[in-house]
């Protein structure tokens, strides 16, 4: 598969970083994923809002511009030959002279393929367990998964399929994803403090006004647990039904309806967007 690293186009195998990278000496980079649809990259501009703030947040100049990276992504997706793939931007510490203060920036795009969850998947649902943590520097898009990789022997003995964080005052999110919940009175709420700004999740808020109110605040686990309905959303799962936690069922183990009119609807966003690109 085809990358972009240092200005140029190169291969996955040729993209190697020197060890002196921040990335790897202390886990200092950002990055941002975004999937294609028939060849066109969805909501990109988005994911170059997040990326870029990232970058800034973490005091790392992108020495190019948003066109530029948009050319560089159309680059590769002609080069890779996939209609349906996942692009990811990394922008890293740098070759750091003594493994610690930040030198100049590494940027690096990869195109490869990707797995989206399907309509089938959906259907199914997810089961998750709740885990206290907080995500450090959470408005970040940052390299560190840490406590979630750390965490997958338990997610295997407790046959769960992703674990959701919390702190002292609310649920907060997924390692790789956003949280939903509907209340049963028919609000639909996320976390609002301590958590990524979802590009899916940012979506979702603007369909869901039209259906149902829209709340970003705090959510307890005691909320979280009395749920009617319980989702989660990213790029890749899309929108997912959380059918149980902590092995409790929510609902009646299955998708609920306003989870599967949300669904519904973002499905057809996304295609809406695809069309006016």
């Amino acid at each position: 598969m085809a990358a972009f690293f240092k200005n140029r186009f190169i291969t996955n195998e040729e993209a190697l970083l020197h060890v002196s990278d921040l990335s790897m000496q202390r886990g200092y980079a950002v990055f941002d994923f975004l999937r294609t649809v028939n060849g066109t990259p969805l909501f990109i501009d988005d994911h170059l809002n997040r990326f870029y703030a990232s970058a800034e947040a973490i005091h790392l100049q992108l020495r190019i511009s948003r066109d530029e990276i948009i050319s560089v992504i159309r680059e590769l997706i002609k080069r890779s030959g996939l209609t349906e793939a996942g692009i990811r931007m990394m922008l890293t510490g740098g070759y750091s002279p003594d493994s610690y203060t930040p030198a100049e920036p590494n940027l690096i795009i990869t195109c490869n393929p990707v797995k989206t969850a399907t309509a089938e998947d959906f259907e199914k649902g997810i089961a998750v367990i709740t885990y206290p943590h907080q995500r450090e520097l959470p408005h970040i898009k940052s390299i560190n998964y840490l406590t979630a990789v750390w965490l997958q022997p338990l997610l295997k003995e407790k046959q769960a399929d992703d674990v959701l964080y919390y702190n002292a005052s609310s649920i907060t999110e997924f390692p790789r994803s956003n949280i939903f919940i509907i209340t049963t009175d028919n609000k639909l709420i996320t976390p609002k403090l301590n958590v990524l700004s979802g590009v899916t999740r940012k979506n979702i808020v603007s369909i869901a006004a039209s259906i149902l109110p829209v709340e970003e605040r705090d959510i307890s686990t005691t909320e979280l647990m009395q749920a009617a309905e319980v989702f989660l959303t990213s790029t890749t799962k899309k929108i997912m039904p959380v059918i149980s936690i902590d092995q409790k069922i929510i609902g009646d183990g299955h998708p609920g309806p306003i989870t599967r009119k949300l669904y519904q609807q973002f499905i057809a966003w996304e295609k809406n967007y695809l069309v006016n690109r």
